[in-house]
């Protein structure tokens, strides 16, 4: 029984150093954590699309501002890309339209220099669509004027890809109207409208849709298009609107997921001074 018992001693004990010596080997192959990989740089190579430079000293004149240095204009538009992108990347939208309460508030420039902002993260491509058929203006800050747009796909048919312009901005692309409709709110509303907001999801997957709409107050055309988008931004001049103006508006936006509001033209260059 000794022998027994001292074999039986000698079998665990053999048996429990291959353990320990087999946990240690496999602490000592462990590697450390390898870093994530920078987000890739998102190349656009544009085939049908035409691109349009103008001398970014020319556009600075006209309050848009391609340039990415040091300058308090650029960074402010930067702050109000990191809350947009937050919160559509934390909802999963992927269009917002732009309006104002009333005319002459920057919304336009507001939406062009968003646009442009977003389009600089490296893994962001982004479509800005002038909707404002009343008074589509965002080509004329590019050219002379836009031969086609929005207005040609509503009413004849034409092609998207052939009114598309690219503002020498990489991933950026723009849709640009033209011709101005009377009844605006209508075609709004039209099923042609729908057919172009389905369009362009399908289309473009991956990118961001900005909407530059008609002031909120100038009819009914932001009510009859929220219905097609995810999200809509109010942009304010300071000192212009009443609280009685901005309770309506927030009344009428009720509805509808108002991401925020920018406070513009409280600085010099008509930069958005706060974001709500």
């Amino acid at each position: 029984m000794d022998r027994a018992r001292a074999e039986r001693q000698a079998a665990l004990s053999g048996s429990a150093a291959p353990q320990r010596q087999d946990k240690i080997a496999t602490v000592s192959r462990l590697e450390p954590a390898q870093p994530k990989p920078p987000a890739t740089d998102v190349k656009v190579d544009y085939t049908r699309t035409a691109t349009v430079r103008i001398d970014a000293d020319e556009l600075r004149e006209r309050r848009i501002f391609l340039s990415d240095g040091l300058d308090p204009v650029t960074d402010a538009y930067k702050v109000l890309r990191t809350h947009v992108l937050q919160r559509m990347r934390a909802n999963g939208w992927r269009t917002l339209a732009v309006t104002s309460p009333g005319v002459g508030e920057g919304k336009t420039i507001t939406s062009i220099n968003l646009a442009i902002s977003l389009a600089r993260e490296v893994n962001q491509t982004v479509l800005l669509v002038d909707l404002d058929l009343r008074r589509p203006s965002i080509g004329r800050y590019f050219s002379e004027g836009p031969t086609l747009g929005i207005s040609d796909y509503l009413t004849h048919g034409t092609d998207l890809a052939d009114m598309l312009i690219n503002p020498g901005v990489d991933r950026l692309v723009i849709l640009p109207g033209h011709d101005s409709f009377t009844h605006s709110s209508e075609m709004l509303s039209s099923p042609r409208v729908v057919q172009l907001v389905s369009e362009l999801k399908g289309r473009y997957e991956d990118r961001l849709i900005l909407f530059d709409m008609p002031p909120l107050f100038a009819g009914d055309d932001v009510i009859a298009f929220l219905p097609y988008v995810d999200a809509v931004m109010l942009v304010v001049e300071d000192g212009k609107v009443s609280k009685a103006e901005l309770e309506q508006a927030d009344h009428l936006l009720s509805q509808n997921n108002l991401i925020g509001m920018v406070l513009n033209k409280a600085e010099p260059l008509g930069e958005p001074a706060g974001y709500y």
